[in-house]
């Protein structure tokens, strides 16, 4: 099992640590606001928010998405 993916008690996968620090710089190197990222990407400026903080993981396809908004790969976001 992967070390970047963490789990509930229960066993259930939720997601993968992402790196909030290079989300965060790659969002502000192209002078994009959450929101402005959030409508590129297809995911919410709140979650976007609570990536870049720490406050939770995020899925595989969530992770594509804002790489593709970025123009990065999937794994740059990861821990």
């Amino acid at each position: 099992m992967s070390p970047k993916m963490w789990y509930y008690f229960i066993g259930k996968l939720i997601g993968m640590e992402v790196n909030g620090i290079a989300l965060k710089q790659l969002r502000e190197a192209k002078a994009l606001s959450m929101r402005e990222l959030g409508q590129l990407s297809g995911v919410h400026h709140n979650v976007i928010w609570r990536l870049e903080n720490g406050v939770s993981g995020a899925q595989g396809k969530t992770i594509r998405k804002l790489a593709d908004a970025l123009d990065v790969k999937p794994h740059e976001l990861i821990r």
